[in-house]
């Protein structure tokens, strides 16, 4: 029985593949295809995601939210969370082993891995002969993929045959073509200057497996019979041919013409066209030639559309020209026989009324190919996608043992966060979900919200661009250029509560303008929190707080791991680094591993901040000075049961005396995440990741009261446990512990991804 499609309805589609104005074969597929359904489809949203093969990428249109790097595996991993927290309904890939990084193209398989949402992927290579990575990509592609889209009874047969594919889930839909009248070809030749000529016309980019040479080889027995022939050659040299070989191929194709004397006969229209200036090419051509030397060919763009133009058309025996051509919609010769394409160019020119109904074959043909009809075919194809999906599991699904894969990790809400932020900044405090005027804001939270949302723009999400130069505009405002420090406490009306803030928010705003110096592309914030951070470098140092040492500690790595020649800041992480040390020294004992008498707020912000001085001064006894208080730290935190518990702050935990349950705050979860991460990063010792989840799990009711901290309706978090119920406000700090928290793991999960792609 046929599924009932209609119930299953798509918002939001994203195209993966090249897009125009890239200059190929697959960027206009996908820009044609995308822009079809946009227009046949009004209420779904069509987005476009495609793959950058020069650095300074391309002058894309609005539809295009996220550009992927070609050779950059970290940008298919981002773009796998763009796409997962961007509401995208389905996928839909443009697969072409070349376009793509990696061997055989298989960075493209670290975005898919990732995404939650139906795949539909279009084929527009299946090779007959594969070698091994060929193999493995291809297959991994289709067992990830919900529904493949060929475009050829020959592709459908090679998946099923030789990658083993149930026919079950391919979709045959034809190349999209453009809808253009059924003219003669004399109509548009006055646009090219060849009225009263016979036109013989191919285009594309230009490359050596287009057998143009053939063609030329041909002109001097069809020119001896038919004086008033040209050949026309539209289309530029293809990009990466001219980037390794330059236009020798172009020049070579001149020298054979001048060498047959056809030189006359032959006009090379050397340029990328547009759509409307292709298809007046085409009205103007009589015979359609696609010499093409490989028979692997499982889809021509080009053919497609000069068939659908209703064209006389002559091709080599590649396998989509065997098949589209078949019944007399067109004329095949052997490949590199320019004696037999001569023949069939003379035949057909000779018969005129042959010619003629080969041309109304062809067109009736294409009626099924406009772009109007693929889109249709498509969308069916995406509902069945989205249907299917909810019954089964794709069976390229591999299920990960628990220590592979702790968990799956909740999706990204930034509803809360966004309604915390105004003009001015994000407000410190909310009654339940309501932002409080009346406590107005701090420095110490837009700190830590400009480090949240350079960390999700580092994960690939674009949302709120301007929230980023917000928060930052806050830190410029709270800096006191009299004193070189931060102030933190500002009410609602904008007047500042105090001259210089905490020790915390000091530390706190190095952290995040070490993270912008990091890893932020804009140009304008780097420029602005380049001069923060050196202006306010140096008075950290007359802190006393090592919280705060702990946070500027962690900004300096971030800032050092691209300026790592900055002499003064690698003074200043020297200067703290040893202080927290000697801290540790001084009050260590067997039983009582820490830097202090007392545990109090942000503990393992102490541990994480020992391991970056450790690997980057580098000091051994920094890194098993972390190493140590850390371990020490997570088996304190550790129920019977095996969950996380938090220092309690309603009295914290001194040394000899009780420790506090309650009430436990969820910047405590943040920081073990946080360090723990660092842990294992540095040792690649699987303990830490889990301990980074088991306090991540904090958050999402794995506590003393098995309670959610973390409420997933409005993407805010709770502002603490009591001992018998949550604390039901949801404020900026809590809401900001947990984003970072959720943020830095998904971060891990790519870096960890990305290198099992690579090994692979």
């Amino acid at each position: 029985m046929k599924k009932n499609l209609t119930s299953h309805s798509i918002n939001r589609i994203a195209f993966v593949g090249n897009y125009s104005p890239r200059q190929c074969g697959i960027a206009t597929f996908t820009t044609d295809l995308c822009e079809a359904i946009a227009l046949q489809y009004s209420k779904t949203t069509c987005i476009a995601m495609p793959v950058n093969d020069v650095a300074a990428g391309y002058e894309y249109p609005a539809r295009v939210r996220f550009e992927l790097t070609e050779k950059d595996i970290n940008s298919y991993l981002r773009a796998s969370d763009f796409l997962n927290i961007n509401n995208v309904d389905l996928v839909c890939l443009q697969f072409e082993y070349g376009i793509f990084g990696g061997k055989a193209g298989s960075h493209i398989l670290a975005l898919l891995r990732g995404l939650r949402m139906p795949i539909v992927t279009t084929l527009h290579t299946i090779l007959k002969t594969p070698d091994t990575d060929q193999r493995r990509v291809l297959e991994e592609v289709a067992a990830i993929s919900d529904r493949l889209v060929v475009m050829s009874e020959r592709g459908s047969e090679f998946l099923q045959k030789i990658y083993n594919v149930s026919p079950e889930k391919i979709d045959l839909i034809p190349h999209g073509i453009p809808d253009v009248p059924f003219v003669d070809p004399s109509f548009n030749k006055d646009l090219f200057g060849v009225e009263g000529k016979i036109v013989l016309l191919s285009f594309g980019l230009l490359s050596s497996s287009k057998g143009i040479e053939t063609v030329i080889s041909a002109l001097p027995d069809i020119v001896s019979r038919y004086p008033d022939v040209v050949y026309i050659v539209v289309g530029a040299t293809h990009p990466h041919v001219i980037q390794n070989e330059g236009e020798t191929y172009r020049l070579s194709l001149q020298w054979l013409a001048q060498q047959k004397g056809v030189e006359s006969n032959v006009i090379f229209y050397n340029r990328f066209v547009s759509l409307e200036e292709l298809v007046e090419f085409i009205s103007a051509a009589d015979i359609y030639i696609t010499p093409y030397l490989n028979e692997a060919q499982i889809t021509s763009g080009t053919l497609a559309y000069t068939l659908g133009a209703g064209k006389a058309i002559i091709s080599t025996p590649y396998w989509y020209a065997q098949e589209i051509l078949s019944e007399g919609r067109g004329v095949l010769v052997p490949f590199r026989d320019p004696a037999a394409l001569a023949e069939q160019v003379i035949n057909l020119l000779d018969n005129e009324s042959e010619r003629q109904a080969m041309r109304k074959r062809a067109y009736l043909f294409g009626r099924t190919m406009i772009w109007s009809e693929v889109a249709q075919r498509y969308m069916e194809s995406f509902k069945r996608a989205r249907a299917e999906r909810r019954h089964y599991i794709p069976p390229g699904f591999i299920a990960k043992a628990l220590d592979k894969y702790p968990g799956e990790l909740p999706p990204l809400k930034l509803d809360h966060l966004n309604h915390l932020t105004d003009y001015t900044g994000i407000l410190q405090h909310s009654l339940f979900t309501v932002p409080n005027y009346s406590h107005g804001y701090t420095t110490d939270d837009n700190a830590r919200a400009l480090l949240v949302k350079i960390l999700l723009d580092k994960l690939g999400s674009h949302q709120r661009l301007g929230f980023a130069s917000r928060y930052l505009s806050f830190l410029g405002f709270a800096f006191n250029d009299q004193t070189k420090r931060f102030r933190n406490f500002m009410d609602y009306q904008h007047n500042w509560l105090e001259e210089n803030g905490s020790d915390d928010s000091q530390g706190r705003s190095l952290w995040a303008l070490g993270t912008v110096l990091n890893h932020s592309n804009a140009l304008a914030l780097k420029g602005m929190a380049g001069w923060l951070f050196e202006q306010s470098l140096p008075s950290i140092l007359l802190t006393t707080s090592p919280r705060a040492w702990a946070f500027a500690l962690i900004g300096i790595d971030e800032y050092s791991q691209k300026f790592a020649g900055d002499r003064r800041a690698s003074q200043v992480r020297v200067e703290l680094a040893e202080r927290l040390l000697k801290l540790y020294q001084d009050n260590r004992s067997e039983e009582w591993r820490w830097f202090e008498d007392t545990l109090s707020y942000c503990n393992a912000a102490l541990p994480h901040a020992l391991l970056t001085c450790g690997k980057s001064i580098p000091n051994g006894a920094m890194t098993d000075a972390g190493l140590e208080s850390l371990k020490w730290l997570c088996d304190l935190k550790r129920s019977n049961q095996g969950h996380f518990v938090p220092i309690g702050s309603n009295g914290f935990y001194k040394k000899g005396g009780e420790k506090a349950r309650f009430d436990q705050q969820p910047v405590e979860a943040q920081a073990m995440v946080s360090a723990c991460l660092e842990a294992f990063r540095i040792t690649g010792d699987k303990f830490w990741n889990k301990e980074a989840h088991r306090a991540f799990e904090w958050f999402l009711g794995r506590n003393d009261l098995n309670l959610s901290v973390y409420d997933p309706t409005t993407g805010g978090c709770r502002d603490g446990l009591h001992s018998d119920h949550l604390n039901e406000n949801q404020g900026a700090e809590s809401t900001l512990a947990f984003l970072q928290s959720l943020l830095e793991l998904r971060l891990a999960e790519q870096a960890q991804l990305s290198m099992e792609v690579a090994v692979k």
